[in-house]
């Protein structure tokens, strides 16, 4: 059931694709009768190719191309079909005007798929799948009951990720290796009905095996845990924890065995039940912080007792008093100090300094660069002479692990500050390139653990040229997603300030970054003290609250530094 949903899911996925493709460029489809099985061959080698085989496709084979370039004209798609056997070939035309295919075909049938640097696809029930590309990435999702694979590294050491344990890899001669086996226990009757041949070659590409394309992180080497990803093992979040293991099997193994056996459910994974944030501050009154913002998630300022409404326990209640908050926030400076930013170092440092003499003073602060790992620059403080010698210590270089950083800052040291106000401030490119983490997994997690976070991030066009890589031309999305920066930096600064509360701050400008500062600021000052009057014998009532204020919207957060308990 699970990989028929899965399956179905991205079939849908990668028909959504094409259908929002179609309005750049004029599309092709055919639909041919066939036997209930068929032999597809696709040789495509500017495009993306996916191929799904569906139980639903009886007798038939449905042929939908499109392209965000030109036109597709006839002679762009040679389609040969001779009783069961199909062939489709499609004429390169460059990569802007490249043709992407989606082929559906009956179950149990073969497929063959030639590429280049395309992503390939091939999702379903076959009875063989056979792929060769140079550097494009081959995803796989097929029943894992019974499975035969063979994947071969031509040109490159292999990279791979795998819902299932694979044998280790074997060394050839030439410069080859080789990933083989077998799924499954075999059975004559059963393989004859279900087993699935999978043989992919590949001269450096990727491959997946039943691992969301979205989930692959960008490093997908076997290697050494860093000191963030043993961190994050050490917390217990369980999808954080699994993220890490598939893709260092091996590594996370060895780690995992020298850990004791977690005594109590981890921190970061307790939930706390909604409205269980008020504090006692004399008999039958209770207060809790709030803060209130714009559909753009802008703070709105002077609001008053009349602005508010609250329920607890389901009942309406008074606001007797509402004033703005003024507890200090736990803040962290999270550097990227990556080989990227390399040669700004100075404007970084000069950055961070910035950002310490505009913070409140009563703010504690603490600072922690990354690279491929991170580098705790210093705990949480009020000291800003020290935090500003501390950044000469900061050391420069290497990939660039954003995701695993900000999974160290809500394992490590915001796991202890749970239900203190508190913030994460990110300066970075936004492009990471080592995580263990990928996105998704690092999104899920921060918008479960109440920090706020404030990317502030500065596009490539403002680092010096020498630093840059040049950009590949590929049309593969999981090796696009990091040479493509700022598109992808951006949409996926946007979406850590919204699961977290926060706000997305795009810097064009150098100049820009003090007004971002002092804009991170206000905004944490934003928050409002309510106290409302109260009638529960709860230790901890359940409070909802809503304003007047059109298309305003509350984030609930506990008053800091008095007793929890009424």
């Amino acid at each position: 059931m699970f990989f028929r949903q899965l399956s179905l899911k991205l079939a849908s996925a990668l028909l959504l694709t094409f259908c929002c493709c179609s309005v750049f460029g004029q599309g092709f489809k055919q639909e041919l009768d066939a036997p209930e099985k068929v032999e597809l061959t696709v040789r495509n080698q500017e495009g993306r190719v996916s191929v799904v085989a569906s139980d639903e496709q009886q007798k038939k084979v449905t042929i939908d191309a499109r392209s965000s370039g030109a036109a597709i004209e006839p002679s762009d798609l040679k389609v040969q079909a001779k009783g069961g056997s199909i062939t489709i070939d499609v004429r390169p035309r460059g990569e802007k005007d490249r043709i992407d295919v989606v082929v559906t075909i009956p179950s149990r049938s073969k497929v063959q798929v030639e590429g280049k640097a395309g992503a390939v696809d091939v999702v379903g029930k076959f009875e063989s799948a056979t792929v060769r590309t140079d550097t494009g990435t081959i995803h796989a999702d097929v029943p894992l009951d019974a499975v035969k694979f063979d994947f071969v590294w031509e040109a490159s050491r292999p990279r791979y990720m795998s819902d299932v344990e694979l044998p280790p890899v074997k060394e050839k001669a030439g410069g080859m290796f080789k990933l083989s086996g077998r799924l499954g226990e075999k059975d004559k009757q059963k393989d004859k009905e279900q087993l699935i041949a999978l043989n992919f070659r590949t001269q450096r590409g990727v491959v997946l095996l039943n691992i969301d394309p979205e989930m692959a992180p960008a490093d997908l080497r076997e290697r050494p845990l860093t000191e963030a990803a043993r961190a994050i093992v050490r917390s217990g979040d369980t999808q954080l924890v699994e993220a890490i293991r598939k893709v260092s099997p091996k590594m996370f193994g060895d780690y995992a065995q020298t850990l004791p056996p977690p005594e109590k459910e981890p921190e970061l994974v307790r939930r706390t039940p909604p409205g269980h944030l008020v504090s006692s501050i004399a008999p039958q009154l209770l207060r809790f912080n709030a803060s209130v913002t714009d559909r753009n998630g802008r703070a709105i300022s002077g609001m008053r007792e009349t602005d508010f409404t609250v329920w607890e326990n389901g009942i309406e209640r008074r606001v007797t008093n509402v004033a703005p908050a003024n507890e200090p926030f736990n803040l962290v400076l999270l550097l990227d100090v990556s080989g990227s930013v390399e040669e700004r170092m100075d404007f970084i440092r000069k950055a961070a300094r910035d950002f310490l003499r505009t913070a409140s003073p009563q703010d504690r602060i603490s600072i922690i660069s990354f690279r491929d790992d991170i580098q705790v620059i210093s705990n949480f403080t009020t000291d800003r002479q020290m935090l500003s010698r501390k950044l000469d210590e900061i050391d420069a270089g290497g990939g660039t692990a954003l995701y695993d950083a900000l999974g160290y800052v809500l394992s490590e040291p915001l796991r202890r500050l749970r239900g203190e106000r508190t913030a994460i401030v990110v300066m970075s490119d936004g492009d990471d390139n080592k995580s263990f983490i990928p996105f998704p997994a690092i999104l899920e997690a921060l918008s479960e653990s109440g920090a706020l976070v404030y990317p502030l991030y500065v596009p490539s066009g403002l680092v010096p040229e020498s630093s840059v890589p040049k950009p590949e031309i590929t049309i593969d999305p999981l090796r696009t997603r990091y040479l493509t920066l700022t598109t992808r930096a951006e949409d996926e600064g946007r979406k850590l300030a919204s699961a977290s509360g926060g706000i997305y701050y795009p810097i064009r400008r150098l100049e820009d970054l003090q007004k971002a500062y002092d804009d991170v600021v206000a905004q944490l000052r934003s928050a409002y003290t309510i106290t409302y009057a109260s009638n529960s014998v709860s230790a901890q009532p359940r409070v909802r609250v809503r304003t007047n204020r059109d298309g305003a919207s509350v984030r609930l957060s506990p008053v800091v530094g008095l007793n929890n308990t009424p």
